[in-house]
Formats: structure tokens, sequence, C-alpha cells
């Protein structure tokens, strides 16, 4: 029996051709190297992530996923873009960063190899990328330990957010290449909501992510319309 991978060879191309680029920190992925303290940060304050088992879902070129084995998780992050895989396995070579594997595999397949084996589960820019994100959120909550949790961030699909995170993060201001998102894949927090009640998750803390292009500073705040993180437990009770 075959089944079709939760991935769009376009986007996975995409990724591929920056791979190179993932860790120069005026590149293409700048706003990922700014936003990735806020990230570490939060996610900390919701679960102290130090001697957890976490997975990270979507890692690319390993930036988050680096930073958490660096504040003393164990941490494995996976992909199906090859060359960012390549990109982060050395760059976590040369960092000698510890307690750090990557493994080119969908989250998916692993959630069958796998389940309830994580004490975390990340999976941060990555569902407004591929053709099923339900069937990412149900996967990452496979894969978390009962009681465990899950993060989430991705981009509302409004007025709002075609203004700000296309027209604005991809044309106006350069922060982003052209093309990188695609407003019809953006994802409601309603319908993310939905997606994680239906895996089995209950949703304990959202935040938005707002942008000075002036500063050129990032923060967290309440507002949701573009860009927001969840927060999700899976029930001590799952098994």
């Amino acid at each position: 029996m075959t089944s079709t991978l939760n991935a769009d060879p376009a986007e996975l191309a995409k990724f591929s051709d920056l791979a190179h680029r993932w860790w120069d920190l005026e590149g293409e992925f700048r706003p990922l190297h700014q936003i990735n303290p806020l990230r570490l940060d939060w996610i900390n304050s919701q679960c102290p992530i130090k001697g957890q088992k976490i997975l990270d879902v979507g890692c690319g070129g390993g930036i988050l996923a680096e930073a958490m084995a660096g504040s003393g998780a164990q941490v494995t992050g996976i992909d199906l873009a090859a060359k960012a895989l390549r990109v982060a396995q050395l760059h976590a070579l040369e960092a000698q960063t510890p307690n750090l594997e990557y493994r080119e595999v969908s989250v998916e397949t692993l959630a069958q190899e796998q389940a309830q084996s994580f004490d975390v589960v990340t999976c941060m820019e990555m569902l407004e990328h591929v053709p099923d994100p339900a069937s990412v959120v149900s996967a990452c909550a496979a894969l978390v330990k009962p009681g465990g949790w899950v993060f989430f961030s991705t981009l509302n699909r409004n007025p709002k957010s075609f203004l700000f995170a296309i027209v604005g993060a991809e044309y106006v201001l350069n922060l982003l290449p052209r093309g990188t998102h695609e407003f019809a894949k953006m994802i409601r927090p309603s319908e993310l909501a939905a997606y994680c009640r239906g895996a089995g998750l209950d949703l304990r803390s959202t935040r938005g992510m707002a942008y000075n292009p002036l500063t050129r500073r990032y923060w967290l705040n309440t507002d949701t319309s573009v860009n927001y993180l969840f927060a999700a437990r899976k029930s001590e009770l799952a098994s």
C-alpha cells in the first residue's frame, strides 16, 4: 500500500534552494533569527525545556532546534528538505551543539514509529506550507506523551495578514523572499484550534507577534491577526 506524502514539492524546493542562507543573520532568514529568542522564551515559560525530550517538526536549517538543545533539551529535528537538513547538521557540528540529531522523515511516518515518545513537540512556521495541516497536527499529537506540550506558530488568513505578511514583508520591506507564503494556505486560529481539538490537544495559551519596521524589533502580544502561536497540551489520560 502506498501513501501520499503530505508535502508540496515546490515548497521543499523553495527552501532547499535557500538552504545555504539559513545561518546568514542578514540574509533571507533574518526574521527567523530575530524571532527565535521570543519563541524559545515563550516555550520555556509554558514548559521548562531543560532535560526534556523534544521533537522539532519542519526544523529547516535548525535555528530553533539548536537553540533548544543549547538550553539543555534533548532535541530531534525533522524535515523533508534535504539540503536544509544538511545545513542544520553541519552547523550543529561546527557549533558543537550537544544532544541534537536530525532526520529526513515526515511527521506522519515518525508518528507511526515513535508514538508518545516526546515530552514536547514544536512545529513553527510550517503548517502554512503543507497540503494537509490537520494531518500534521494529528501526527504531532500522536508523537507527544500524555501530559506533554505541543507548540505551533503560523499565519492567520485575513486581509490584514495578506497586507502585512505578504505585501509588506515580501514586496515592500523585503523581509522574506517573494513567494514565501501563499494566502490560501494561511490558517485562521479557529481552524487550527479545531485541528487541535480533533487531535486530542487542549489549547492552553495563544500569543500574537508584532513587528516595527522602523526599529526592526519583534515582540509578542495578544493580537493574533497576523502571526500567532499556540500552546496546547495532551490529556494525561490519553493512551
